[in-house]
């Protein structure tokens, strides 16, 4: 009997256009695994948290050999898809990672991740305002950025508003990856949520928050 191939199930953040995978997908494929990036109809004011589960769990299928990677906001959809499919292992890239019931709009006041990107912008001597060319654009390849989307899917407002019900995370492997020029959200705040709500240790990887690209 032949052993199912790894499948990586790739969660964009917000915006939720799969195409932020897209220089990813290639290299696991060349690694013999299967990938597939998930698009979320990000900016419809109608859509929710389930909404966009349910194109996840669409996408898991009934595959039984998942790796779960999520993204930024995407935080905040994988304990919904783990508690509801067979995941195997699951990994955080600049992801938020929430509480059981938290919504992401509480996320940003509760986890102190503004006050931790001013703190940075100043100790670093960029500008504290957030603009997408400071915080996300700032060590993205111009060649990827013109053969890109000819616009960004602007992400809806209903999401951060609805709880994250999840009773625990589950007992599988998980990785948290922080990268160390993400600019949106630094490091050792990274480091410092993956501690207090996981009790994993963050995995340092370069690049900022848009690594994937």
């Amino acid at each position: 009997m032949s052993k199912e191939p790894q499948s990586f199930i790739l969660i964009p953040g917000a915006g939720g256009m799969a195409w932020y995978w897209h220089r990813v997908v290639p290299l696991l494929e060349k690694a013999g695994c299967e990938a597939i990036a998930v698009d979320l109809p990000a900016d419809d004011e109608s859509a929710g948290l389930d909404d966009y589960v349910q194109l996840v769990l669409r996408a898991v299928g009934s595959r039984s050999n998942v790796t779960l990677a999520a993204q930024s906001l995407g935080g905040f959809i994988a304990p919904l898809v783990c508690a509801r499919a067979e995941v195997r292992s699951l990994i955080f890239v600049n992801a938020m990672i929430p509480r059981p019931g938290e919504t992401a709009g509480a996320w940003w006041e509760i986890s102190g991740a503004v006050e931790a990107r001013i703190a940075a912008a100043v100790a670093a001597g960029y500008s504290p305002e957030f603009d997408p060319a400071t915080y996300f654009m700032h060590d993205v390849p111009k060649a990827v950025l013109r053969r890109g989307p000819s616009r960004q899917r602007n992400q809806a407002e209903a999401v951060f508003g609805q709880p994250c019900r999840f009773a625990r995370w589950p007992r599988i492997p998980m990785r948290v990856i922080a990268a160390a020029d993400d600019r949106f959200f630094p490091l050792e705040f990274q480091r410092r949520i993956a501690r207090d709500r996981l009790n994993i240790e963050v995995e340092i990887t370069a690049g900022g928050h848009l690594v994937a690209l």
